[in-house]
């Protein structure tokens, strides 16, 4: 398994984005992602640095393991 890098909520946005996610609402600095197909809904606090747990936890909810994670945020 591969390490977490150190990433904002916004990189981790448009990361998630490439997976099929769409910006479904915000409240405050959290903002809610949604998937159809599979359906996944996914909250990412929009701070300049996530921690390493609250970024674990996000891949998990996006039904994504981390090294396909990483390939997402590495293709720009």
């Amino acid at each position: 398994m591969s390490k977490l890098p150190q990433i904002s909520g916004k990189e981790c946005i448009k990361t998630l984005e490439k997976a099929g996610f769409y910006i479904k609402r915000q409240k405050g600095s959290h903002i809610i992602l949604c998937r159809d197909e599979p359906f996944a809904e996914v909250v990412v606090p929009n701070h300049k640095n996530l921690d390493k747990g609250t970024l674990r936890a996000i891949i998990r909810q996006a039904d994504l393991d981390v090294d396909e994670f990483i390939e997402l945020l590495k293709n720009k």
